[in-house]
């Protein structure tokens, strides 16, 4: 049943998907962690969750225009259940914002398997994720993506390492340009500090440390399964997995160092988490066999949440 419904690329998807995500944001703000807003913050908290509603768009956008999937909606479905598991990511307004441009710099990256406009995609993504930093200084870790994408697809040519830093000087000046005229010169100094705000009070509780291991274990099991599946499918396949593996590390060394009760940097890991498992899903041949596990990956994430709701 959930095969036939998400097995397809149709409207009806996103309309189950973003609705729920609708209702679910609300309960984890107003139920779980009972914040209190006012009008203004009520209209804030309204447009980042607009905002997060578009990045399922991207990132459906992402996978299709990649080639990166089959033609479903299971990455859409796996996005929301890993928020689901996550619910802490869903408060966290400066990391949703902070994703965003990461997923819109990951589209500039991996659209680079076509050998076309190289420098363009290369200036763009590091655009994105200088403009991710401004919300998450620790952001800019994802430069090593850019990196090793220009390692992996050109690096023959001298210009393309020096176009990320040309993108860097020209959002250093513009970003600094734009503080002198609203007096606001110190921001770099005190935003761009790179300060380690991991609580040893967050990882001590066993549900919050028990959930990232868990999740750890079986995203490096989908890893495994992933490049030895693609071992005879051709090496562009394997190269953007390869960089949906980088983009997951850089996600999950940030949250390591960064987890708090206030802070939860782990959202930046759910696209290239979804993309693997949605593979995954998509190898199973036998139709009870997938039914069956995507039965599991729905329920239990609910009972997690559950869990999580009653234990508050």
């Amino acid at each position: 049943m959930i095969s036939s419904i998400f097995g397809k690329t149709k409207p009806i998807n996103f309309i189950i998907v973003l609705s729920f995500l609708f209702v679910f944001y609300w309960v984890v703000h107003f139920f779980l962690f009972e914040q209190v807003y006012d009008q203004e913050q009520l209209i804030a908290q309204v447009g980042v969750l607009v905002l997060l509603m578009f990045c399922f768009f991207i990132a459906d956008f992402i996978i299709k225009r990649n080639k990166m999937t089959a033609n479903n909606s299971y990455t859409i479905l796996f996005l929301v259940l890993l928020m689901v598991v996550f619910p802490e990511t869903l408060l966290d307004n400066n990391v949703i914002l902070c994703s965003f441009f990461i997923l819109l710099a990951t589209r500039r990256l991996i659209s680079l398997r076509s050998l076309k406009d190289i420098k363009f995609k290369i200036f763009d993504a590091t655009l994105w994720i200088m403009f991710s930093s401004l919300f998450f200084d620790w952001s800019l870790l994802f430069l090593l993506v850019v990196f090793a994408s220009i390692y992996i697809y050109d690096p023959k040519s001298f210009r393309n390492w020096l176009v990320p830093f040309a993108a860097i000087l020209a959002m250093a000046l513009s970003c600094y340009g734009f503080l002198v005229l609203t007096g606001n010169e110190s921001f770099f100094m005190t935003h761009y500090q790179f300060q380690i705000h991991g609580e040893l009070a967050y990882y001590m509780n066993w549900a919050n440390s028990s959930k990232l291991i868990i999740y750890c274990i079986f995203v490096f099991m989908m890893m495994m399964y992933s490049f030895l599946k693609l071992g005879n499918t051709g090496v562009g396949k394997i190269v953007t997995t390869r960089l949906l593996v980088l983009l997951f590390i850089i996600g999950l060394t940030m949250n390591i160092l960064l987890s708090s009760e206030k802070s939860a940097p782990i959202l930046l890991t759910f696209f290239p988490t979804a993309v693997l498992f949605t593979n995954y899903v998509e190898s199973l041949k036998r139709s009870k066999v997938k039914e069956i596990v995507l039965l599991f990956s729905i329920f239990v994430p609910i009972i997690v949440f559950l869990s999580i709701l009653i234990l508050k």
